[in-house]
């Protein structure tokens, strides 16, 4: 991208601002701040690798665990509206026939349940757009009819599989397409620490109800920061695994491309780091990518780099200082030695061509049963000037922006770019080995209010850029800025070196406290 359309971007998103700021400060005021009710219940605060060892011996029912999750959910959800649908009632009746089996000692040993089931009678929340069967399963867009799921994607098989329970289907923006998660068939999802804030997206329902102890363990879904962004904005740790870790079938809105899996996967959110592996162990796809996930790694033995304030595309906006301050804790704390990945000044052209050339991704301009679309890139764009499209501002404006990378991008730029995308993967790969972590920002500040994401977009590369390249990453929670938001780091390693990340995000919960309740 030249100099002089950098230029030109910038002005745009900052002209775009004076709208954007005005209706997001107006939004955000009429939202009452009142902070959530007091977590009560002791069983709200254990890990799940703690309730999963005292529910596999009989030392706490899994009903009592349920319970205590329903009735939170039912205390914060009128605040944050992160739930589509729920199922608390069939929960709780799976979690008495859990109960009543371990009873008689029917389901096998201890050590038996712990290998095969490592979730048993855990509740499990899941973001709405993958497939849970009987549940909604719409990705936040209004249709003419409720689009149910008739089975269960791969992921939500293999969570069934380990023994846990679903307990609800979360909130998302409208086909996953917006880093903050509203629509409009459920609404706005608001940040328990703030409820005038963003709760980020697309995995927004999921984060609000996991930070505010709503849910112990979340699947989410990544495609370009989905789940860390929402994790840096409510303080809780979010995964996004190597390719194909996971099976990245069952979703929707679904894409048939070859390169798919590579960029997009289901995700692991949780408020404990030690409870990561244990969530990704069985979420794992059988046949899918081999990774060892519960290696135990001597934070010694680690080699640790950073970059804090390196803009990845000349477009983005500089870090906050309250930002930069935690980050520069983080690399003191591991000892992690700056470096200066020059290829990520590409981050933007790289990452914004490789996802918008996805063939065949559903949109709301995508072919229906009888071959033709809903509507047009034209007529919709006109429908929504007039304030009459049924549809969200990114679902209608996607289609443009493929139009524009597909049609009017020579080919010769799009070949660079690929090159550049397969060096700078090689960069990293190069760098962190089998034995490297990076620290880097994952935003430049923490939630803001709410729909301020649209002069941001760009911002956005600093996590996309690993989608791109392929690979794993995490959001760890460090601390607090100034107005008592929560701050979040990524940590990335390279592919196939998830347990890594995993040892760094348990060792920066013991430094630096991890999550925190919302007060």
């Amino acid at each position: 991208m030249s100099y002089a359309i950098r230029r030109l971007l910038r002005a745009a998103m900052c002209v775009f601002s004076w709208f954007v700021m005005p209706y997001s400060q107006c939004v955000s005021s009429r939202i009452e701040r009142r902070k959530l009710p007091p977590i009560d219940d002791p069983l709200l605060l254990l890990s799940a690798t703690v309730l999963a060892e005292r529910i596999r011996k009989g030392e706490t029912r899994s009903e009592d665990v349920v319970r205590a999750y329903v009735q939170r959910c039912q205390q914060v959800n009128p605040l944050l509206n992160a739930i589509v649908e729920d199922r608390f009632e069939a929960a709780l009746e799976e979690a008495q026939e859990i109960d009543s089996q371990l009873a008689k000692g029917t389901l096998g040993t201890v050590e038996e349940l712990a290998r095969t089931k490592p979730l048993l009678g855990l509740p499990v929340s899941i973001k709405e757009s993958l497939a849970v069967e009987g549940m909604s399963n719409t990705a936040g867009r209004k249709l003419r009819e409720r689009k149910v799921a008739l089975s269960d994607a791969p992921v939500v098989g293999q969570i069934k599989r380990a023994g846990g329970i679903v307990l609800l289907v979360s909130n998302t923006p409208e086909l996953c397409l917006c880093w903050e998660t509203y629509n409009q068939c459920t609404g706005l999802t608001r940040n328990p620490y703030n409820l005038q804030r963003t709760a980020g997206g697309s995995s927004g329902g999921e984060a609000a109800l996991i930070a505010a102890a709503g849910s112990l363990l979340g699947v989410t879904t990544d495609i370009a920061g989905s789940s860390r962004l929402p994790a840096m904005f409510t303080g809780v740790f979010g995964h996004k695994p190597s390719p194909y870790v996971v099976s990245p079938y069952g979703h929707h809105p679904s894409c048939d491309d070859e390169n798919w899996g590579s960029f997009f996967t289901p995700g692991a959110m949780c408020r404990y780091a030690e409870d990561l592996p244990l969530l990704l162990e069985a979420m794992r796809d059988p046949e899918g990518t081999p990774v060892t996930l519960n290696k135990q790694v001597p934070i010694s033995a680690l080699k640790c780099y950073y970059m804090e304030n390196d803009g990845p595309s000349g477009l983005t906006r500089p870090i906050d200082t309250d930002i930069v301050h935690a980050i520069r804790n983080v690399a003191g704390h591991l000892n992690a030695q700056r470096v200066n990945l020059k290829r990520l000044r590409w981050t933007l052209d790289i990452s914004v061509c490789k996802m918008l050339r996805m063939k065949n991704v559903e949109t709301i301009y995508s072919p229906q049963p009888n071959g033709k679309p809903d509507t047009t890139i034209k007529r919709e764009v006109f429908k929504y000037l007039l304030g009459m499209s049924k549809s969200d501002l990114p679902s209608v404006m996607i289609g443009p922006m493929q139009h524009i990378v597909n049609n009017y991008i020579p080919q010769s730029r799009l070949d660079f770019l690929d090159a550049q995308t397969e060096k700078l993967r090689k960069d990293f790969i190069d760098l962190l080995g089998t034995d490297g972590v990076f620290i880097y920002p994952g935003f430049p500040n923490t939630a803001h209010r709410h729909y301020r994401i649209f002069h941001k977009l760009v911002d956005t590369t600093y996590m996309m850029v690993f989608n791109t390249v392929g690979l794993p990453a995490a959001s760890c929670m460090v601390g607090f800025d100034r107005e008592k938001l929560p701050i979040g780091v990524q940590i990335v390693a390279a592919p196939g070196q998830d347990h890594l990340i995993f040892a760094v995000a348990k060792e920066l919960e013991r430094r630096f406290g991890g999550w925190v309740a919302p007060v």
